[in-house]
């Protein structure tokens, strides 16, 4: 394979070379072969980036909502030109089975793009307040965006187009692992007449690439997505500007499944949906809290359940699972799945090691743990791994205590047959995010978290709002 040359950045309106060369490469995670090399880039790059953001930013903040929503209309036309391409792109770097990759992966960044075009219609930016003040939303300025490997495009386009949409300008830095599908992104964004210097993009890692976007006093705002451990970073290097940050960080969702649920339906959906995208999404239900009658009926189905999930060559069509993106992930998933046996949790399916036939490539044998105990490592730390945790409960008390007792506070899945006893949970719940029955929250609802799972809101109009700021205007 033809290793790409991917080592510019995008920076006021043009790909240009890094100030200082340092060179790394990308890896496809199933073959472990180098597919790219990009630059990470330096303090001198991001300082590039920001001033050009900077000066956009006297103009493109002036621009009308309609010139503004045009625009977006044009990004998303050009976007579901080359959705196959994005498609093809972040299986080929993150190791998404190409199903599931245009099936979800890439879906999103349509999905996204239309909810903030409806919610741009829905946004009041200026009122009259009941006391005779006028209330004006304003957009905030250059806004620093980082983005993760797991969902590349669905967090760009949650950061990057709510940033356009109200006038802001931006500089982006994607995951150093999938930073391919980031920088097709810009080339779309380029092909739609975004303004020089309206979005910017410069590759790099966290120590140093983000750290420097962070700290930087030109920089008004910084949107985060990616661990908890990493937001702390972000909004400690923040602090000394003291800039506006958003966060939507990690998660531990509960699924409670209650024994008046369909229990089959509910498990086979639990089990798939920790399962879906290797288990790196921050919001999969990675605890299955089973209620004490239905117990041993959900084990047999879980067993089945997990010991028909295979893995499976990314590039080829199927229902199977991809590997993990890098090699430190891979092994971080192995200590906790050890952690799980050594900590005496029984294990129903899967285990150490890669399935069967998989010595080449990060791949993870689907796990599922039983009798897990709430303080057990992995009932409590994000594994962002195929590894499930059964815990049974006795009460809807206990249901919800055990559900709550987390640092997280992401998403939640409840699984009855009795509305009102959904209702009732779901306002007993410490989660930004509620899915009952297998339903999902649609394009436009907000996305975030309570507690360490992140601070502000994704999607519709709320995420438009974290970007921009309220001022209030007296009247003689």
């Amino acid at each position: 394979m033809n290793v790409q040359d991917k080592r510019k950045f995008y920076i006021d309106g043009a790909w240009v070379e890094p100030l200082e060369p340092r060179d790394f490469d990308i890896l496809n995670p199933a073959t472990e072969e180098v597919i790219a090399t990009i630059s990470l880039g330096s303090q001198g790059d991001i300082d590039a980036a920001v001033q050009a953001a900077r000066r956009a930013f006297t103009s493109f903040s002036t621009t009308t909502v309609q010139t503004r929503k045009d625009l977006l209309e044009r990004i998303l036309g050009i976007y579901k030109k080359r959705y196959d391409e994005m498609a093809e792109l972040i299986s080929l770097e993150l190791g998404a089975p190409i199903s599931m990759s245009k099936r979800s992966q890439a879906a999103v960044g349509v999905g996204h793009l239309e909810g903030f075009l409806q919610a741009m219609d829905d946004l009041v930016l200026r009122q009259e307040l009941a006391n005779g003040d006028t209330l004006i939303r304003e957009p905030i300025g250059v806004c620093g965006l980082i983005t993760p490997w797991n969902w590349p495009v669905n967090q760009v386009a949650l950061k990057v187009l709510p940033a356009l949409a109200t006038g802001c300008t931006v500089v982006l830095k994607p995951s150093e692992l999938t930073p391919l599908s980031a920088m097709l992104y810009a080339d779309i964004l380029h092909e739609a007449g975004v303004p020089r210097g309206v979005f910017n993009l410069v590759n790099g890692d966290g120590p140093e690439t983000g750290a420097a976007l962070s700290r930087h006093p030109d920089v008004d705002m910084m949107s985060f997505t990616g661990s908890t451990r990493a937001g702390i970073a972000v909004t400690k290097d923040a602090a000394d500007t003291v800039k506006k940050v958003t966060l939507e960080l990690g998660g531990k969702s509960p699924n409670i499944i209650f024994a008046d649920a369909d229990v089959e339906k509910a498990v086979k959906r639990g089990v798939f949906g920790c399962f879906y995208n290797s288990g790196q999404s921050c919001n999969a239900p990675t605890r299955m809290l089973v209620e004490r009658p239905i117990y041993e009926k959900v084990l047999e189905i879980a067993k089945a359940t997990g010991e028909v999930q295979q893995a499976g060559d990314p590039a080829t069509n199927g229902r199977h699972i991809g590997p993990v993106v890098s090699a430190l992930q891979f092994e971080r998933i192995q200590s906790l799945i050890n952690a799980g046996i050594s900590e005496g949790a029984g294990l129903l399916v899967g285990g150490p090691g890669k399935p069967d036939g998989f010595e080449t490539g990060y791949y993870v044998r689907p796990t599922i743990f039983y009798d897990v105990s709430n303080d057990m490592r992995i009932a409590r730390e994000e594994i962002f791994g195929p590894v499930l945790s059964i815990i049974p409960f006795d009460t809807e008390d206990e249901a919800v205590r055990i559900a709550n007792d987390t640092p997280y506070g992401l998403a939640a899945y409840i699984e009855t047959g009795d509305l009102e006893r959904a209702e009732r949970v779901v306002g007993k719940l410490r989660a930004g995010q509620v899915n009952i029955n297998g339903t999902e929250c649609a394009y436009g609802s907000p996305f975030g978290g309570y507690k360490t799972s992140g601070l502000g809101r994704e999607g519709g109009v709320f995420g438009l709002e974290d970007f921009l700021e309220i001022k209030a205007v007296s009247r003689p």
